[in-house]
């Protein structure tokens, strides 16, 4: 090949995203929670949704990408003030491409603040595994005292009406919850390498393709544990619920990702409920 004196042909680097979001809400003076400081960076976009009478203030999170490979970094914070009552969801499902050969892992890092006596939701809609893809993501929430928190991540391995299948790849998935600035609860999942098999295990997943993690953080929480688990009986899905330390947490697994995220929406739709008096529903987006 001819090649004029003095350059070199290279591989031009792959394009990734580095996106960012921070969401600060406050009380004005009549006790009505506003937006009080925004930031986005490209692709993460925030929308605000008119919401029915009673229900929190809510957000909107969305990549604008059209899903995430490796290498890709997003970062988003939340900020609920004392006194205030908010929901943020996302958009839809996010997808997690293939990574090529040699890519660092895509990159999530969630940092959730709850101020006293407010009311914060984080309700993210399933992100979907495919072969290869790499995550690494991290869920840090601190809660004041009086504050409570719901909060719910959920994972997919793979479409399985597209007969896909999160077979190789790697995952990293982290929680770390603080009550008052002390450190109640941590968990963390690895799946590296040959997926398929360690998800196969006893011990691992057995037949499940799809995983959810609710996490409710207030003190009525041990209250709230019978009244979900009589609400929880008979789901398709694999449920469970325990509470301690002013924390309750629900395990969900399932064959089938839409029964995974049936029973989500029951428990998420209950815990609101019961601990917050609002209505038995998730936000209209998880419908559309």
């Amino acid at each position: 090949m001819f090649q004029p004196s003095g350059l070199s042909l290279q591989r031009p680097a792959h394009q990734r995203v580095d996106g960012a979001a921070r969401l600060a809400y406050r009380c004005d003076a009549a006790g009505v929670t506003r937006l009080a400081d925004l930031y986005q960076r490209a692709p993460c976009r925030v929308l605000f949704p008119d919401v029915e009478a009673g229900e929190p203030a809510q957000a909107v999170m969305l990549t604008t990408s059209g899903g995430l490979t490796g290498g890709d970094r997003l970062a988003l914070e939340v900020e609920a003030g004392e006194g205030t009552r908010l929901t943020v969801s996302t958009q839809a499902a996010e997808k997690l491409y293939r990574a090529l050969p040699g890519d660092e892992p895509t990159r999530v890092d969630i940092a959730l603040r709850v101020g006293d006596g407010a009311w914060a939701e984080w309700l993210a809609q399933e992100t979907i595994l495919f072969d290869r893809s790499k995550l690494r993501r991290c869920l840090l929430a601190d809660v004041a005292p009086r504050g409570r928190l719901l909060a719910v991540e959920s994972l997919v391995f793979g479409r399985t009406a597209m007969g896909e299948d999160f077979a190789q790849g790697s995952l990293h998935d982290a929680w770390r919850v603080r009550r008052d600035a002390r450190l109640v609860w941590a968990d963390a999942l690895r799946l590296q390498g040959d997926v398929a098999v360690q998800r196969a295990r006893p011990f691992g997943f057995g037949t499940a393709h799809a995983c959810a993690t609710l996490v409710y953080v207030g003190e009525d929480a041990p209250a709230l544990l019978s009244p979900l688990r009589e609400r929880l009986q008979g789901s398709a899905a694999q449920v469970a619920a325990t509470s301690f330390d002013g924390v309750l947490i629900v395990r969900v697994l399932a064959a089938d990702a839409a029964d995974m995220r049936a029973a989500v929406r029951v428990a998420a739709g209950v815990l609101r409920s019961l601990a917050a008096g609002l209505p038995e529903r998730l936000p209209k987006v998880w419908d559309c």
